[in-house]
C-alpha cells in the first residue's frame, strides 16, 4: 500500500504541507503546536506524517517539555523516556545531549525491545553554531525498490536486536583511552538492563499496510546465518535504506520540532559540530509489536519492556 501526500490547502484545512523530497520529508507550516490543537489539525498532521515519514515544524519556540508532551498525547500514548536511561527532568522526555555521547549511526529508535515505539517527536533545545543536522531514511521505500528475488529472501529473515550494540559494546576497550566521565556514565546506564528481541527483517506497517525494512545499528545478527553472512546481508540492505535519494537532511534551527514514523524510518544524527554543545528533547509514543509478512509477531529474548511502554493500539 502506498500513501500519496497531498499538499493543497483544501486537503489539509488551514495547514501548509511542503514536500521536501521525492521519497521522504515534508515541512508543515501554519500550525502552533500544543495540547490545545483541534482534532482536524491533528488528523492532518498524522496524514502528512504517514505519507512523508518525517515532518518538520519551524517557529515552535513557545514549547517546553510540558508543551511538547501535551502535543504528543494528541498523537498517541507517550512511553517513558527510555527502557534503561532515565528522563532527567521529566520521566517521559529523553534528553539527546552531546555531553553524554553522539549516536552518529543509522538506527530506528528502541528496536531492541518487542514494543518498538510508533512515533518519535524531537525538539531543538540548544544548538551548535554549525553542523548538528539529522538525516532520515525511508525504510518502506527501500523495501519497495528491492528486486523481487531479494524481497523473497528478506521476507523470510529475522534479526536479533540488542541494546548492547557497537556504541555500548566498545565500553571496555575505549575506557583504556580515557572516555569522558559523562559519556562513560551514559553508556553504563544504557546497558544497565540487557534487552534482546527477534524481529522480522520486513515488518508490515499497522496503519498503512506498507512493508518496510527493520534494521539499524541495534541489529546483532540475522537468525540462522553466521556472523559473516549476517554482516554481508545487513550491509546490502542497509545500503538500500540509506541511498541519498531515499533520505532527507534537516539543519536544525531554534524552535524546530520533527516528528517521524519510527515504523518506517531510520535516522542519523550527524556529529559534525566539533566540541560545540547540542541538546534536543525526544518523546516517543507507544507502538505495536512488529508483525512479519506471514503474520508472526516479534519475540523478546531477554528483558521485559512492559514498564517502559504498553503495547500500542
Amino acid at each position: 500500500m502506498s500513501i500519496q501526500l497531498e499538499t493543497s490547502p483544501a486537503e489539509h484545512a488551514g495547514i501548509g504541507v511542503v514536500k521536501l523530497g521525492a521519497n521522504i520529508g515534508a515541512r508543515i507550516d501554519g500550525v502552533r503546536l500544543g495540547g490545545d490543537l483541534d482534532a482536524a489539525t491533528v488528523a492532518d498532521i498524522r496524514s502528512a506524517l504517514l505519507a512523508s515519514k518525517v515532518v518538520f515544524f519551524r517557529g515552535q519556540d513557545h514549547l517546553d517539555d510540558a508543551g511538547q508532551l501535551a502535543f504528543a498525547e494528541l498523537l498517541g500514548e507517550p512511553t517513558l523516556a527510555h527502557p534503561t536511561v532515565r528522563g532527567k527532568d521529566n520521566p517521559n522526555v529523553l534528553p539527546i545531549d552531546s555531553d553524554y555521547g553522539k549516536a552518529n549511526s543509522w538506527h530506528t529508535d528502541v528496536t531492541f525491545i518487542d514494543r518498538v515505539p510508533a512515533i518519535s517527536i524531537l525538539r531543538a533545545v540548544a544548538l551548535p553554531p554549525y553542523g548538528g543536522s539529522t538525516v532520515w531514511a525511508n525504510t518502506a521505500k527501500a523495501y519497495e525498490e528491492l528486486p523481487v528475488s531479494l524481497k523473497a529472501l528478506v521476507d523470510t529473515l529475522w534479526a536479533v536486536h540488542t541494546n548492547v550494540y557497537d556504541y555500548a559494546a566498545n565500553v571496555d576497550s575505549t575506557r583504556i583511552g580515557g572516555v569522558d566521565v559523562k559519556v562513560r556514565e551514559y553508556r553504563d546506564e544504557f546497558v544497565s538492563d540487557r534487552y534482546e528481541t527477534e524481529h522480522p527483517v520486513v515488518r508490515v506497517h499497522p496503519e498503512t499496510g506498507e512493508r518496510s525494512l527493520l534494521l539499524g545499528h541495534f541489529v546483532k545478527q540475522l537468525v540462522g546465518l553466521t556472523s559473516t553472512e549476517s554482516q554481508a546481508v545487513f550491509q546490502l540492505l542497509q545500503h538500500r535504506v540509506t541511498r541519498l535519494e531515499n533520505t532527507v537532511r534537516w539543519q536544525w534551527a531554534d524552535g524546530d520540532l520533527a516528528i517521524w514514523d519510527n515504523r518506517a524510518t531510520q535516522h542519523y544524527g550527524v556529529a559534525d559540530y566539533d566540541g560545540e554543545y547540542r541538546r534536543l528533547h525526544r518523546v516517543t509514543l507507544a507502538g505495536t509489536v512488529p508483525v512479519s509478512v506471514d503474520g508472526t509477531h516479534s519475540t523478546p529474548v531477554t528483558g521485559d519492556a512492559s514498564a517502559f511502554s504498553p503495547v500500542g493500539a
